[in-house]
């Protein structure tokens, strides 16, 4: 089995699907890939880039690099499984896309590992890179409320013990 993702692999959102295709890029192939993950084929991160920016969008890359680790030598199924493991850490972020920035064997006394790292992208029609609650769809929207009552409760429920500490 040929390994299907490598080093510049872009990986978009199944909910950027819409937009992406309306923008025509010419020469776009895309697989599907894991969960709402898919997997653009024939254009790198810079290819892609550049019809983004052409049709008057714009490609995002952020600066924080995920990484995911695995024994053993490189095989298309240990990388999908590290990219799993990417995306579960990636869900608190509500970007769409995610470009392959490295897959780096090395040796440790003897024992193969290799290293998966990858960045975060985000397709939109601004050139201003929203707030996070504003490129969150409603679903996200719905949950990053809750953690954020919650986080504010917690803080509201320390304050309250530390007042009742101080008056006693």
């Amino acid at each position: 089995m040929p390994q299907t993702v490598q080093v510049g692999s872009i990986l978009v959102k199944e909910s950027l699907m819409p937009e992406l295709l309306g923008l025509e890029i010419e020469g776009l192939k895309i697989e599907r890939h894991s969960g709402d993950w898919n997997l653009i084929q024939t254009l790198d991160g810079f290819a892609l880039d550049r019809k983004i920016h052409d049709a008057g969008w714009n490609f995002f890359f952020m600066a924080g690099e995920v990484k995911a680790m695995f024994f053993g030598a490189i095989g298309t199924k240990k990388i999908e499984n590290a990219l799993r493991r990417i995306f579960g850490k990636l869900k608190q972020q509500p970007f769409n896309a995610l470009e392959v920035t490295g897959l780096l064997r090395k040796r440790f006394l003897g024992v193969p590992y290799t290293v998966v790292s990858a960045h975060s992208r985000h397709v939109q029609q601004s050139c201003y890179l929203h707030e996070q609650k504003q490129r969150c769809t409603n679903e996200e929207k719905d949950r990053w409320s809750s953690q954020v009552a919650t986080s504010n409760r917690l803080a509201l429920e320390r304050e309250l013990r530390f007042r009742i500490a101080v008056v006693s």
